[in-house]
Formats: structure tokens, sequence, C-alpha cells
């Protein structure tokens, strides 16, 4: 008998499964009690019942190492406090290796593990196959096993979480679909179930697959597509040890783990099967389902397998699964709130880790909804990383055959995707490329990375040593500190806003004191009300009331989110991005080029340092910002996205005579590290307040005003720091060996002090350069004479700690 709906609550969770259940749970075991969740059918009956149920302590990130660890901890605390069993089966995780990139990566993964402590102990062939004969080691390298991990009972660990969240009050509906999400000027009002509204303050979409085509009805939008997922079940196999760890073979895209006497083996393969594809609509009644069986798709993995666990040679086949598990664009998880319809969160996406990420997303979900914002460095899963052409089934759908292959694909630094490209173009891409440009994705947009040299392949070659394109870099950043190099910047994020009160408006968002003179410039950040950056910005005064805001490109909907959440509704507030390109000039030439292209005086007494004038280029307005991210003298110019091609080949043009260079992101991340300057979602991030990273300059206690964050601030200003941002250098000068990237453990002695958060090789000082946080009570002078080492891929290189910036070029005069 289905129990009478309320009328009215707080939160709706929507969606039955492992995530819904979790969100649930947390919600209101942080004190919201008045939640409830409607499952359409039954608890599980979407992809949930047929998960794996793997469970893996170890991200690729701190913040997501968090959630696995938290959703591991949470599985073994719920089972004695509710008495019942997730299931539960943690004999440890083995990852393999046959090649070389590979073994890198999974030593690299061991490497990171020291600092989130996480047990993971190496392993050569020799050990692997002592320990489990199951496994023909014939071709493999070695492996990592944690021997924390192992697997969950996804229907067991479900219900568990439901059990706890009717504990903690929380109300469960089955057999209760939403058909409509409702909304008032902009927010949550309520859903409607059957015939039934109920009224609340907030949603929570956990609907796994169904997410996209809902949120699609409500006007939003979240980028996943269900594939068709598969694993087979053997027959019992006699003396198979029941202690048997799940097996990663990632370069066979395989794995198996042993199951009530027979094995599992499931795959992640390279190019998928996009579920439903002629209708494109996951059907609402799909409950515990199935799909038709694929054997011939399957048939190469398993033959893979077979090399790899020759006891699978003479096993009968019990079961044969095909069902159907979404996918997003990035293989990451979508949580947050929509930029959208305020208060509708979603918790979803979860990639085939649902059971092993489930406990910890839910958590994040329910302290981000009742705080508001959330303390960590999580973008990565952030949905409002996407735009609205994520969503397209024409992208998704073609993305995801490429997606749920890069859970076991190589994860090479750098990697760009390869479907679904070519989304966002500028009106000067065909030059760039016919220049020899390799392009990468930011913020949609096709941008050169490097240009390709003396006829190269402008194509990576993925490595976790010297990168191919190191020559085109070296050439790049080179040319553009003695002569003059043009960066394609036009993904820049660009906001206009404009009313009476814009100036205040400005002034309570950002931390610095903003200029409110025409012409000028300032660089600041926004924070939440804990000091936490949210966000690294240039704001530019067009006029009195008139400023534009300058942020990242990969933060555009991120950014303007925060924005209009604090933006009071009298303030006309536009997003120009597409509206408007920009060019990057940098390099002592770069203004005898520009005195070449325009009659208007452009000279360093005129448009001097964080200002800007506005000039004529072949009768074309151009707005000429005296700014550099790359610490060169230099101007970014700006103009209607519709005539930038012909200022690209005027520059161009002209350039030869004065050695221009076209220059990638690669070149623009290396200055940038060579002069010093932090990069949002690499060096700085909501977990970091501005005196840990060394920016205090940018806040500004005199202006009279409470922006948001400094009561936060005023707090931390005079208590020991925690940690604090340091720059390093390698005593190793050799590019790509070792290649620097980020979280590689920084020692002091032999103990950890902190963790690298960006690495360059800077072809133009010689030096293998790192940024990174070092712990409380470790400063520049302590450290000054002390043994300090980056350790990767388990070896430890001797670093120098950088008492000032490679670059001490003055280029603000």
């Amino acid at each position: 008998m289905i129990k009478n709906l309320p009328k009215s609550c707080k939160v709706v969770v929507i969606g039955g499964g492992v995530v819904g259940t979790s969100c649930l749970y947390h919600l209101a075991k942080f004190g919201w009690k008045d939640v409830i969740l409607l499952e359409r059918d039954q608890l599980t009956s979407g992809t949930t019942w047929h998960a794996a149920g793997l469970v893996s302590q170890l991200g690729p990130s701190a913040a997501i190492t968090k959630i696995r660890k938290y959703t591991l901890d949470l599985y073994k605390e719920l089972e004695k406090k509710v008495d019942h069993s997730p299931g539960l089966r943690l004999n440890g995780a083995l990852s393999i290796a046959e090649n070389k990139g590979r073994w890198q990566e999974l030593q690299r993964q061991a490497t990171t593990a020291q600092l989130y402590d996480v047990d993971v102990r190496i392993l050569d062939k020799d050990q692997i196959k002592k320990k489990y004969p199951i496994v023909n080691t014939d071709e493999v390298l070695g492996g990592i096993l944690m021997p924390g991990d192992g697997a969950a009972d996804p229907s067991g660990v479900t219900h568990m979480l439901a059990k706890a969240a009717k504990m903690e009050g929380a109300k469960i509906y089955e057999k209760s679909p939403v058909k409509e999400i409702l909304t008032k000027k902009g927010r949550i009002s309520g859903v409607r179930v059957n015939d039934q509204i109920i009224d609340c303050e907030y949603i929570v979409l956990a609907s796994g697959m169904w997410s996209r085509q809902i949120g699609e009805k409500a006007g939003v939008s979240i980028p996943l597509y269900p594939a068709e997922h598969f694993y087979i079940i053997t027959e019992p196999i006699k003396n198979l040890s029941s202690n048997l760890p799940v097996i990663r073979d990632f370069d066979n895209r395989t794995y198996i783990k042993e199951d009530a006497g027979k094995i599992l083996v499931g795959i992640f393969e390279g190019n998928s099967i996009p579920a439903w594809n002629k209708t494109n609509v996951v059907p609402e009644e799909f409950s515990f389902g199935e799909f038709q069986e694929n054997f011939e798709h399957f048939e190469p993995y398993l033959n893979s397998a077979i090399k790899r666990f020759p006891v699978l040679e003479t096993a009968g086949i019990r079961k044969f699964f095909s069902g159907p598990e979404s996918f997003t664009p990035d293989t990451n998880t979508l949580l947050g709130e929509v930029p959208e319809i305020k208060n509708f969160f979603v918790c979803c996406g979860l990639n085939s880790i649902g059971i092993g990420s489930g406990g910890g997303v839910g958590k994040v979900t329910a302290e981000w909804l009742i705080n508001g914002h959330i303390n960590e460095d999580i973008f990565s899963y952030d949905i409002k990383r996407f735009q609205k052409f994520h969503s397209g089934l024409g992208f998704i759908k073609e993305r995801i055959t490429e997606t749920l292959g890069d859970l076991y694909g190589m994860h090479w630094p750098f990697k760009q995707h390869k479907t679904s490209r070519d989304q966002k173009l500028t009106p000067y891409h065909d030059e760039m490329k016919k220049a020899g440009a390799c392009f990468g994705v930011t913020g949609g947009y096709e941008r050169p990375m490097w240009y390709a040299l003396n006829g190269q392949k402008p194509e990576y070659e993925y490595s976790y040593n010297y990168q191919n394109w190191y020559p085109a870099v070296e050439y790049e950043t080179k040319n553009t500190r003695e002569n003059v190099g043009l960066f394609d910047l036009t993904a820049f994020s660009k906001y206009d806003l404009k009313g009476k009160n814009v100036h205040f408006e400005l002034q309570k968002l950002c931390t610095a004191n903003i200029k409110n003179e025409p012409g000028k410039t300032t660089y600041t950040q926004m924070l939440n009300e804990d000091g936490g950056i949210e966000t690294d910005l240039t704001v530019v005064c067009f006029d009195k009331e008139y400023f534009r805001i300058i942020t990242s490109a990969a933060n555009r909907e991120r950014d303007k989110f925060h924005i209009l959440k604090h933006l009071s509704q009298d303030i006309d507030f536009k997003d120009v991005t597409d509206e408007i390109a920009c060019l990057g000039l940098f390099g002592p030439k770069s203004e005898d080029l520009l005195k070449k292209l325009t009659k208007d005086n452009i000279s360093r007494d005129v448009i001097n340092f964080a200002s800007f004038k506005k000039i004529q280029i072949d009768n074309i307005d151009i707005f000429a910002q005296r700014l550099s991210y790359v610490g060169e003298y230099g101007f970014e110019l700006y103009m209607d996205i519709n005539n930038s091609k012909k200022i690209f080949n005027l520059i161009t043009d002209n350039g030869k005579e004065f050695n221009l260079s076209l220059c990638g992101m690669h070149a623009l991340d290396t200055m940038r590290m060579e002069t010093g300057f932090l990069h949002w979602g690499h060096d700085i991030s909501p977990e970091e307040n501005q005196y840990q990273a060394g920016l205090s300059f940018l806040i500004s206690y005199k202006k009279n005003i409470d922006f948001i964050g400094k009561k936060a601030l005023s707090k931390i200003k005079d208590k020991p720091l925690d940690k604090r941002m340091m720059m390093f250098t390698l005593k190793d000068n050799q590019p790509g060996h070792p290649l620097l990237l980020h979280d590689e453990p920084i020692y002091l002695d032999d103990k950890i002090i902190g963790r690298t958060t960006s690495g360059n090789y800077s072809f133009c000082y010689n030096k293998n350069l790192s940024f990174g946080y070092v712990n409380s009570g470790n400063t520049k002078e302590t450290l000054k004479d002390k043994n300090i080492y980056i350790e990767i891929e388990k070896k430890k290189y001797k670093a120098d700690i950088l008492q000032e910036p490679l670059n001490q070029k003055n280029f603000r005069n």
C-alpha cells in the first residue's frame, strides 16, 4: 500500500539508487529532517541493482580521494549503526600494467596515495604471480595493490543508507514518479507526483540515466547519457580463492572479481555503444532491465581476459549481462546547484563508480545545499564546468562512445578527447590551423595548445616523460621574451555589468579596491563566506556605470553563477564571451608592432600598466589593455568577434618584420609560472584563502564595505598559516625527466610536508619548475638550507625553494 504523500517539505530527493539514498541520509543527519525521497518504482531499480559494486579509496585528486575514503568508512560505520549489511568484501584491489606508460601511471598513483594515507603496495611481476597464481604475468611489468579496497553489494548498500535515513527522520516513497518540476520566479517551488503537488524549497536530482531528459523538461542542461555496459559471470570454478582481490587489467580494459565461487569479468571498452539509439529516450518504465546479449562486441575482451586469467578458458558462462550505465563528457560526476534554476541541485553522472563514491557525493551534496557553497577544490565534479551545448544529443551521444573507455584508458598528461570536437571555432581558426596549431578544448573553444615546427605533425605523442611539443614551447616562450608572441585569448569568459550601483556591487563581490576610473583595470579575487577563493578575475572600468569582468575560459558558467548569486537585480548583467574576441600581443617588440597597425598613441606613458585605451586598427575599434599573464610587456586586444579575423591577419602579416611567433596555451602556462602567477583550479580554489596563496596584497580592508568573505579573512589574518604556497625548482634540469605535473609529495628529509599544484619545464631558465603548498610552520626562510625533495614515480628528486619568481622583468613599467 502506497503511503499518502506530504503536501510540503523542505527538500525532495528524486531517485532511489545508492546516490539518492545517500543524499537523503546526509541531509537528515546534518539536521534537515523535513526531507523526502521519491522513487518512480523501487529502490535500486535503475542502474544501482546491476552495479559490480567496486570500492576504491584513491581518486585523481585530494577532494575525490576524500569522497571515496569517506564512502568506505561510512559503509563500515553504518553497518554497525543500523544493523544492515552492505556486503563489504575488502579483499583488496590489484591494478596491473603491461606497458611502460601504464606502469609509470600506476607508480604515480602509488606516489600520490601517500598524501592521503591510502595504503598502496608496489608489486613486481614475480610477487604478483606468487601472491595470485591465477594471473598470467608473462607480459606484466608490475602492479599496485590497495589492500583496503574491494567490493560491496549495491542493493545492501542502498537499503542500508535508506534505513539510516529513516532512522534520522527522513521519509521514502516508492512508486512515486515525479512528473514535473515546478518553479516560481526562477527558483524551485515544488514537484508534481501523479496528480499531487508537493511544495518544496529544494530538489536534488539523483535520477541517474534519466537525469538528462528530466532536466531538459525543466530547461536545465545535464550532460550525461547511458551506454551499454557489459559483464559476464562464469559457472562455479573449482578451488577458486574467496580472498581474490579485484583485479584491474587496464591495458586489456577488463576487470575480474570473485563472486560466490564464480568469476565476474567486466569491460570498459574504448568504443562503447550508446543505449536506446533509435529513440534517444530512456523509457520511464525501465526497471531492473537488461539489453539483448551482444557477444560479438564482448568477445575480443573476453579473449584478452582468458589470456590474462587462463582459468577462464574452461569455465562456462552462467550469465551474460548487458545493461545501461550513464557517462558524462569527461568521466567525472555532476554535483552542485545548476545555473538555470535556484535551489535545483544535481547528484548524478557517477560513471560506473556509484557504489565506491555514493556515500561521499551524498555528503558533499548535503553540505553544499545546506551551506550554499563548498570549501573544497571540487571543480572537476561541479556541473557548472559544462555549458548548455554539452547536453545536446549530438554532442553527448558521440562523446560517451569515448568516455566510457576513459575509465580504463591511459590517463595521459594533457590528453585531449577525439570525439565531439570543433564545437566552438574562432573566425581565424583556419589561419591558426594552417600555421600548424595543435588544438585543445577550453570552455568549449578550440584553442592552440602549441604550433608545430619544421614540418612536424601538430599531434600529441602522449608520454610521462619528454613531451613532443617541447621544441615548440621552447621556441614560443623564448621568442615572446625576446621579440613578440601572439596568443589566442578569445575563450576568456567576459561579462558586462551596467547600472547606477554597479561599482558598489563589485566592491561587495571583490576583495581588492576596484578602480572606479574609466580606462583602469583591477586584478582581484572573489571569495565565499568562509574566505575560500571562488574566482580569480580582472575588472575593467569602461565608465562610471559600466564595467567588464574577465575570468578564466574554463570557469565561464561557474563564475557567472557566483556573480549572479550575489548581484543585485537592478544591475544589468550580460555574458559577452562569444561576442568579443581577444588576442594577446606580448613581448618587448609588441609596442613597435602595434604602432605599425594604428595611428593612435599607445606609448607606455599613455597606456600604462593595468589600464586600457580605445584605439583603431584599419577603422576597427579595439580596446588595447596593458595586462599580461606571461610576465612580458604587452597588450590584450579586445574587439568585436566579427572583426577578429581581419585583425588577426593584419597582426600576423605585419608581425613578420618583428619576428612574431604564434603561441599556444602550453607556452602561456609555462611563462605564467616563470613569473610566479597562480592559476585557479590548480594553485588556488575554494580550499585556499588569499593568505595561504600569498595573495593578501589583493585584500583591501580600507574600503568601507563588508565584501564577501571579509569577516572570515579578519579571523584568518592574525592566526598562523596552516599551509603556504611556495615555488620550487629541481636540481635535475632535464626537460621531461622527470615530468612535473601536480599532486606530487613534497618532502623535508623523509617526511611529507606538502604537495605540488602545478609543474612545467622552463626553457628560458632551463629549470624544472613546480608550485605547491607546504604545511604549517614551514617558511622559505626555515626551509632555505634544508633537504627538500619532490617525489615522482616513487623516486625523490632534490629541490630548491625559489625566493622570487624566475622571471624578474618589470613588465609593469
